[in-house]
């Protein structure tokens, strides 16, 4: 047993399992138009790593067998992808819903400026990266430049009906500028709500809050600064029980670029492939192993568990 499940062992002593598989999470590869200084994939537009279609059709005969509720596309910029639009017509042609993860600025490069309405035609649903409604923290963690074209690209997906149209939803994510948890998920939508509405007349769906893990490029950054024990044993000490039942690794695999199976999208940065006897690559997807399987843990786990709780859909309690 790890320190975390250590943590864990009242509650769940022999480790933690999964309970079902609702969303399939798919990274379509690294490459990315940004490098952010929180990325804890460390993306970046010399990334070459991408996903073979090969793979892609193997996640498309997965789909046929797992009863999942989201199909979810991350990257990098998932929409960088030469098989991007393929890959989501394929899809929802099957009737799944889709989920993209999109930095937004993405939206604004050559050749991509037909995305907005690519998306609003195949109904994907849109998780949207900006980090603060402050320009200069998102200068700070993004870079220059970055704040002026995201909200240029909100409004351009506002006007396509995203944020307003219940079956198009552009929920925002943000994530702390430094080593310390975010604040409550509800009120810091209320101040983005009137923020973002007041400045830009910008609306949007939800608010997701996730904390920042100690891995990649934050992992770098708090070492520089002599924070990583600090910021690890606040993780430790904000320790939230009531955040273990939805937990994302519980409800949810993820597939790597190449086709490796992951618990959660922070494994997949650390290379700790599913574990415990249940296949590893999609190539050998068996649901009857991989539904009940035991999750990868460590210290980083401690993330997602601190304070309200962290996941790919935001805050986990109230």
């Amino acid at each position: 047993m790890n320190e975390f499940e250590t943590k864990i062992a009242d509650i769940s002593s022999g480790g933690l399992y999964a309970d079902d598989i609702d969303i399939l999470q798919v990274n379509l590869g690294l490459m990315c138009n940004q490098e952010c200084a929180h990325c804890h994939l460390s993306c970046s537009p010399r990334r070459g790593e991408m996903m073979e279609w090969s793979t892609m059709e193997l996640i498309l005969d997965v789909v046929k067998r797992v009863e999942c509720q989201l199909v979810d596309l991350t990257g990098g910029s998932p929409e960088l992808h030469p098989d991007f639009r393929r890959f989501v017509e394929i899809l929802r042609a099957k009737d799944l819903p889709v989920q993209v993860r999109t930095n937004l600025t993405v939206l604004l490069e050559e050749g991509m400026e037909a995305t907005p309405e690519f998306f609003k035609d195949n109904g994907v649903q849109l998780v949207a990266s900006m980090p603060c409604y402050l320009e200069e923290n998102v200068r700070a963690q993004r870079g220059e430049g970055v704040y002026e074209r995201s909200v240029d690209a909100i409004r351009r997906l506002n006007t396509l009906g995203y944020g307003s149209e219940e079956h198009l939803p552009l929920n925002l994510v943000y994530n702390p500028g430094g080593p310390f948890l975010p604040p409550s998920q509800v009120g810091l939508e209320a101040d983005y709500r009137r923020e973002l509405k007041g400045r830009y007349g910008i609306i949007f769906s939800r608010l997701l809050t996730i904390t920042n893990m100690p891995i990649g490029r934050f992992q770098i950054y708090l070492r520089k600064q002599g924070q990583d024990e600090e910021y690890l044993q606040l993780l430790k000490e904000s320790y939230n029980p009531q955040t273990l039942e939805g937990l994302m690794c519980r409800h949810q695999i993820s597939v790597g670029w190449d086709g490796t199976l992951y618990d959660c999208d922070f494994n997949l940065a650390l290379g700790l492939s599913v574990d415990h006897g249940a296949p590893d690559r999609i190539e050998n997807f068996r649901l009857p192993e991989l539904l009940p399987r035991r999750i990868v843990t460590g210290i980083h786990c401690f993330g997602c568990t601190a304070g309200c709780g962290s996941s790919c859909g935001g805050a986990l309690v109230n």
